[in-house]
């Protein structure tokens, strides 16, 4: 249909082309009759010499000078051109004959198309060139056809080209009917075609993927069969088994396909099973890399320590709360929202599970810092006590009166001077803590690896000395601040003198744990025995340096050479040529080598264990410092929070009447707007990034090789969800 409306589109094309030659070449012809009927009367057979337009062609040529008018052979080329090409038509014609014709051309006062497209329209130009010889005719033809000009052929009489417009205009009334019925007829087959259109797709698709999968099979030609070797998840083989048999009986075949496991030595693809609540944890870990085959996943523990490192960043129990509400409306709304399809917004949707859970945190750690939009809540009874006969503007000091704030931090700190002296200390060494824990247990998963990779010796090689250099120097560490916490630095004897004095500086006793083991400054001693404590600790560390450097690749070449040993005394003892063969090449059989496995070098290994042993040794420290940022951004929300809420909404709580109620609303407004905007979003994403960077290289650097490549199954979803570009 299309094809057809396609080709009589082409001819209502040339029908109004030539109505409008016609139309217009009655005036060249009538002009040219003036002029033959003028030239006639005064050439007389002599030389004409009259200089107006009236002269006949090829006058100043002396061969025909002579001649009458009658004698000469006039033809004429009729025809539309686009009119952006008609200057270099006329010029092309002028040079090409050397003057000798005489053109006429008018405009067209409509554009004119294929009539498929409007958009392909062009403005043209209808001409008529007169000339006299068949051959500078005939020339004029194809200068013309290579210009793109349409020719047509105009009868010179009258009646004929009346004729002829008459009989045009009727067949342009004719296709104008059968075209307006083909546009009907196309737009309701195309109607009828669109009901189907989607399933013809999904169709074709799973068709095409269908015969795509099946082209990767090898044709047994004895068995006359299809063999198709490929990876499946062990627990989804009764599955394949029971799709397998429904597909024997609905074929109605006597053949029915066989399953058989067979081992290999191959790296098998690496599948994490995940639904649609840990799919968004386990799409930022496979954003690091894909687990290799069988290794410990990183993506289970994230579950909970990625929303709780966001919510040590973001602790807030309002910017929490209106965070879960904007994830649980995801949520809730998940099957009507899933079928949006914008960027920013899919990005967002697919973590909806990971923002419930960073909300639920971000509320509990709000609590832990009894902070909410900037403000405290005096749920519990404070441990201080308030003088009651105070302003604003006066100094005042709480007295402790024995009491424990229940749950989180005392409400009595908000708004005091020293509550950054308080908060600051204590945020940092909860930082370090929380980093310390975070990065021990990433080293302690090198065991589940050792274990199940059947390299236990690699525990007593890496694992053994990693972990005591760790926890011989930052283990030590959060020690000491939990030591330190627990002792009453300022109490008092019954004479009112102090029993222990200031409290040491913790950092001043790292450096100097190294710089002077065994001295302990006067007045920063935290213990008693400190000094032998940390002798024996830095001798821990130090031994552990050359402990990692030099004995896994001495015990990887001692294994190698005893491989190498037991591989010759085997190939002595087998005399027979052909079982040599059979052995070193097991061709056939499925159980063939690892085609990655590189051959040992010592040397290399020494290499990759030294640049190992100086990578782990510099981590732990810079590692353990790059998890300040806890504190860091704790600090910064909870500033932002406060100067946001001092700046807009706290000012107007001091004005009255109608002028502080319409401030109070406008104040509202931009407060709101602005948490929205810069605390929860800008904050939040912010806080959201360096908790993937904690994940990614402070806790999968130690453990995650990240080396394998994902299970990519066959699946009828992925293909009709393609997009075609």
């Amino acid at each position: 249909m299309t094809t057809s409306n396609e080709s009589l589109q082409q001819r209502y094309m040339h029908l109004t082309e030539l109505r409008h030659v016609l139309r217009e070449t009655a005036q060249f012809f009538d002009q040219a009759e003036i002029r033959q009927d003028v030239a006639t009367t005064i050439g007389g057979g002599g030389r004409l010499t009259d200089p107006d337009d009236a002269v006949p062609l090829l006058e100043q040529d002396e061969e025909y000078a002579n001649f009458e008018l009658g004698q000469l052979s006039i033809g004429v080329v009729t025809g539309v051109i686009a009119r952006s090409r008609m200057q270099t038509f006329e010029r092309v014609l002028w040079r090409s004959l050397r003057g000798n014709l005489y053109m006429n051309a008018s405009e067209i006062d409509e554009a004119i198309g294929t009539g498929v497209d409007e958009e392909d329209a062009v403005d043209k130009n209808v001409f008529a060139v007169f000339a006299h010889g068949r051959e500078i005719v005939n020339k004029i033809r194809k200068i013309s056809e290579s210009m793109g000009a349409t020719l047509y052929d105009i009868d010179p009489s009258e009646d004929a080209r009346r004729d002829a417009l008459l009989d045009v205009t009727g067949r342009i009334e004719d296709l104008n009917n059968i075209l307006s019925n083909t546009n009907q007829s196309i737009r309701a087959e195309l109607v009828t075609i669109s009901e189907n259109l989607n399933a013809w797709t999904t169709m074709v698709r799973k068709e095409k993927a269908i015969y795509h999968t099946m082209n990767l099979a090898s044709y047994d030609a004895g068995r006359k069969c299809l063999i198709a070797e490929g990876w499946c998840p062990s627990y989804d083989i009764p599955s394949v088994r029971s799709a397998l048999k429904e597909a024997t009986d609905a074929s109605r075949t006597s053949l029915s396909a066989i399953v058989t496991e067979f081992r290999t030595n191959l790296k098998p693809p690496t599948f994490q099973r995940t639904n649609k609540f840990t799919e968004g944890f386990q799409s930022i870990i496979d954003a690091y890399g894909i687990a290799r085959y069988r290794e410990v996943n990183p993506g289970i523990f994230t579950l909970i320590s990625f929303p709780f490192l966001f919510a040590v960043m973001f602790g807030d129990i309002g910017h929490g709360a209106l965070m879960l509400l904007a994830a649980l409306y995801l949520v809730l709304n998940e099957k009507k929202l899933a079928s949006n399809n914008g960027e920013i917004f899919k990005m967002f949707f697919g973590g909806r599970y990971m923002m419930l859970m960073m909300g639920i945190f971000s509320i509990f750690t709000g609590f832990m810092y009894n902070d909410i939009f900037s403000l405290s809540l005096s749920t519990f009874k404070s441990g201080f006590d308030w003088p009651t006969d105070y302003n604003s503007t006066d100094t005042v000091v709480g007295v402790p009166n024995g009491n424990t704030y229940s749950i989180g931090l005392d409400p009595a700190w908000h708004g005091a001077e020293n509550f950054l002296l308080f908060t600051n200390p204590y945020k940092m060494k909860q930082a370090i803590i929380l980093g310390v824990i975070h990065m021990s247990f990433a080293i302690c998963l090198n065991v589940v690896n050792h274990l199940h990779f059947n390299k236990k010796m690699f525990i007593w090689l890496e694992f053994v000395p990693q972990i005591l250099f760790m926890e011989s120097i930052f283990g030590y560490l959060v020690f000491c601040i939990m030591y330190k916490w627990s002792v009453d630095w300022y109490a008092r004897g019954a004479d009112g003198e102090l029993l222990r004095g200031q409290p040491p500086n913790l950092l001043n006793m790292l450096i100097y744990m190294f710089l002077s083991p065994g001295t302990i400054i006067p007045g920063e001693q935290l213990y008693s025995g400190q000094g032998v404590v940390q002798v024996f600790l830095v001798l821990i560390a130090v031994i552990c340096v050359p402990w990692m450097w030099f004995a896994k690749p001495y015990y990887l070449k001692k294994q190698h050479s005893m491989h190498q040993y037991s591989s010759v005394a085997d190939d002595e003892a087998i005399p027979d040529e052909d079982d040599v063969l059979n052995v070193h090449a097991p061709t056939g059989t499925g159980a063939v080598d690892d085609p990655e496995e590189e051959e040992f070098d010592f040397g290399e290994e020494m290499i990759h264990q030294t640049i190992h042993t100086i990578e782990f040794c510099l981590n732990c420290i810079s590692n353990t410092a790059s998890y300040l940022r806890l504190w860091a951004l704790s600090l910064a929300h909870a500033q932002l929070s406060s100067v946001l809420w001092d700046m807009t909404l706290k000012i107007w709580f001091n004005f009255r009447g109608i002028g502080g109620t319409i401030g109070l609303f406008i104040g509202f407004a931009v407060w709101f707007t602005l948490t929205c905007c810069i605390l929860i979003g800008m904050e939040g994403l912010s806080a959201f990034l360096h908790t993937l960077r904690l994940h990614w290289v402070e806790f999968d650097g130690k453990f995650y090789a990240a080396d394998g490549h994902g299970f990519q199954p066959f699946s009828f979803k992925s293909v009709t969800l393609e997009v075609d570009e």
